[in-house]
C-alpha cells in the first residue's frame, strides 16, 4: 500500500492539479484569518475550509489515472487496493495541508477568547485545532469518496453531489465536522477549550465505512 500511495501522490504532484484546491484554500485562510484574531475562532475557520478542499483532492486522486494505467494497476494489485490508495493519497495531501496551516494560525492569532478577557492556552488550542482539522479532513474524504468513481461517474453529478454534501457536512447538526468546528467557536466565547474526541471517532468510522463501500464497488 505504501508504494501505491506514493504512486498516486506522485501522479498528483506532477500533474499540478493540486494547485487549484491548495491555492483556493490558501486564499480562504489569508482572507479569513487575520493578525490578532481569537485563536479558537481562527482554527475553526481554517478547519472548516479544509473539508471541501479535501473532497476535491480525493476526487482528483481517484480520477487522475488514465484508463489504461488504471487497468494495469488494478490487474497488478486488484481494484480495491488501487482505489484505496487513491483515497489515502488525497486524504494524506489534505492532512499535510492542514498540519502546515495550524502553526501559522497559532502564530498570527491572539491566545484569548472572543471577548479578549479570558486567556486560551496555545498548546490546548493547537490540540483542539488539530483534532478539529482531522475531523474535517476525514469528513471531506468521505464526501469526496462518495461523489466520485465508482459510485458517481458523471462529472455533473459529482460536482453537484460534492457541493451539496460538503455544505451539509458543515452546517448539519450531528456531523462530526460541524460538531468539532462548533466546539471551537463555543470555546472561543467561553474561553474553555473543547477537544473533539467523540466527533473525531465518528469521523474515522464514517470515512472507513465510505472507503469500504467505494472499494467494494470498485471491485464489482
Amino acid at each position: 500500500m505504501t508504494a501505491l500511495v506514493r504512486y498516486q501522490a506522485a501522479l498528483l504532484t506532477r500533474s499540478q492539479r493540486w494547485l487549484a484546491p491548495v491555492l483556493l484554500y490558501a486564499a480562504f485562510v489569508v482572507t479569513g484569518v487575520g493578525w490578532g484574531q481569537p485563536v479558537l475562532d481562527s482554527l475553526g475557520y481554517a478547519a472548516a475550509g479544509l473539508l471541501p478542499v479535501t473532497a476535491w483532492l480525493v476526487q482528483l486522486c481517484a480520477t487522475q489515472e488514465p484508463p489504461a494505467a488504471r487497468t494495469v494497476t488494478a490487474a497488478a494489485v486488484g481494484s480495491p487496493r488501487a482505489h484505496l490508495a487513491s483515497l489515502l493519497a488525497g486524504l494524506g495531501c489534505a492532512g499535510l495541508l492542514g498540519a502546515l496551516v495550524i502553526p501559522v494560525v497559532l502564530l498570527v492569532s491572539r491566545p484569548a477568547g472572543a471577548d479578549g478577557s479570558v486567556r486560551v492556552a496555545t498548546l490546548s488550542a493547537g490540540a483542539a485545532g488539530l483534532l478539529a482539522t482531522a475531523c474535517c479532513v476525514l469528513t471531506g474524504a468521505a464526501v469526496g469518496a462518495l461523489c466520485t468513481r465508482p459510485l458517481l461517474r458523471r462529472r455533473g453529478w459529482r460536482l453537484a453531489g460534492t457541493v451539496l454534501l460538503a455544505l451539509s457536512a458543515l452546517v448539519a447538526d450531528g456531523s462530526p465536522a460541524n460538531t468539532a468546528v462548533r466546539g471551537l467557536v463555543t470555546g472561543s466565547r467561553t474561553g474553555v477549550v473543547h477537544l473533539p474526541v467523540v466527533p473525531l471517532a465518528v469521523a474515522v468510522v464514517l470515512a472507513a465505512a465510505v472507503a469500504v463501500l467505494a472499494c467494494r464497488r470498485a471491485a464489482a
